[in-house]
């Protein structure tokens, strides 16, 4: 069967203290590994009390249960109470995940910040924004990352650009069919040099509620996906959600899977296994595309058709 691999979306103080912590026992009693992407600076969460006024945020918001998830004091942080540095006081969860083996990198500095501002930002805005969540990476882990993937899956040409310039080989940037085809994007300085491998199975927050379904029929579906379709998959969960209260409902998800024959699998050896069958040399270079997802609000970067 098919290679799925787990990207972990890290986007508070709480979920990197007490979820990702969550998370690594219980990858480690399925002795499986997966890819941490950390938000590096301060947790702003609150500041996304102002999306309400967006299409569709209000309904999700209502079938996810934001605050039973992410809990009064996180939606605070940035209006009532001031914002937490989650690289200061955080960076010993984060650290223990890559002495375990796991696969880290950079998810963001500031979530909220970039996922509501970056698509219309300049490039001096996006580069110094990620140059502080690199520095902050090398200051807590003692090496650069490998990958990366963008909050919100928001991002602009200048951010493509720095990937490269910094060398990163493969990221996790947008979404795309259940069908993984990785692909190369066209910028304005020409073919991109790393990878895109876009999330393409819909996340738990995306399926409960619909049609009534709560996180173990999630669960149900998201089987009933990979059962029928032979091919690679990129899952994106979160430290905040399948790290908590939604963690027995992941753990039915890895079961299912394995019982499937599926290899559960970090980002970098889902890269790998394309690079050894010489794949990449044949993929598409796809322009950078907007559109709208199932079940989440806004536009995001989705693969071009």
């Amino acid at each position: 069967m098919a290679k799925i691999a787990l990207k972990v979306d890290v986007d508070t103080l709480r979920g990197t203290k007490e979820g990702v912590p969550n998370l690594a026992r219980t990858l480690k009693r399925f002795d499986l590994k997966a890819s941490f992407l950390f938000s590096l600076g301060p947790d702003h969460t609150g500041w996304a009390l102002k999306r309400v006024f967006r299409p569709g945020f209000l309904k999700k918001v209502s079938r996810t249960s934001v605050v039973e998830h992410y809990g009064i004091k996180t939606l605070l942080y940035g209006v009532f109470l001031p914002g937490p540095d989650i690289g200061k006081k955080a960076a010993a969860e984060m650290r223990e995940i890559d002495q375990a083996g796991h696969e880290t990198g950079i998810h963001t500095w500031d979530h909220v910040a970039w996922q509501d501002a970056v698509r219309d930002q300049d490039a001096t805005w996006t580069k110094a924004m990620m140059q502080k969540s690199w520095d902050r990476f090398v200051q807590i882990f003692g090496h650069s990352p490998v990958t990366y993937g963008a909050a919100g899956w928001q991002m602009n040409t200048a951010a493509f650009e720095q990937l490269d310039q910094w060398g990163i080989q493969y990221s996790s940037d947008g979404r795309a069919e259940p069908n993984l085809m990785p692909y190369r994007l066209a910028l304005p300085s020409g073919k991109a040099k790393h990878v895109q491998y876009p999330t393409t199975l819909p996340t738990f927050d995306e399926l409960i509620g619909i049609d009534g379904a709560d996180e173990f029929g999630a669960v149900k579906k998201l089987l009933e996906i990979t059962q029928s379709n032979p091919n690679d998959q990129v899952f994106t969960l979160h430290a905040e959600l399948e790290g908590q209260k939604l963690l027995p409902a992941f753990e039915q998800l890895l079961a299912g899977w394995l019982n499937q024959g599926h290899e559960l699998v970090t980002m970098g050896e889902l890269h790998k296994s394309w690079e050894a069958t010489k794949q990449l040399d044949k993929i598409a270079v796809l322009p950078l595309t907007w559109g709208e997802i199932p079940n989440r609000s806004g536009e995001l970067i989705i693969q071009h058709n």
